[in-house]
């Protein structure tokens, strides 16, 4: 298997758009920018994010539920922000940045990590209550 060179490797483009709504879906999850920082060596377990870990770790803003951290963190995979680990035998309970993500995230740590509207948390919900199923 040929090694890749992370210098000479070219760098997705992606539209304004979808830069803004990447951007908000991070400002308005109940992730930390620690979490997304941490993701950017490597993969994150779920046990590490849900319930107090999250919190302990300073990966979570609060307590969350395995349930709630599921849902949270697949609505920025379908954002295309995050992808599901997988090994040998399938997916994992694990969690990874894609190109995208890891975009928004080294931008997102120059500059502060802005506390999100309330015009930002009525589009993001908006939004992910009715996008469309494909």
């Amino acid at each position: 298997m040929a090694a890749v060179d992370s210098q000479t490797q070219k760098s997705f483009t992606y539209s304004h758009f979808t830069q803004k709504r990447a951007s908000r879906s991070l400002r308005c999850s109940p992730f930390n920018l620690s979490l997304f920082q941490k993701m950017l060596a490597g993969r994150i377990a779920m046990s590490e994010i849900a319930g107090s870990n999250g919190v302990k770790n300073n990966y979570t803003k609060r307590p969350l539920s395995e349930l709630a951290a599921d849902n949270a963190l697949v609505w920025l995979i379908e954002v295309g922000l995050l992808r599901r680990e997988v090994d040998g035998q399938g997916i994992t309970d694990s969690f990874r940045l894609t190109p995208l993500g890891r975009q928004m995230v080294e931008s997102a740590s120059s500059e502060a990590w802005s506390v999100p509207t309330f015009g930002d948390r009525l589009k993001n919900a908006f939004t992910r209550i009715f996008r469309l199923p494909f």
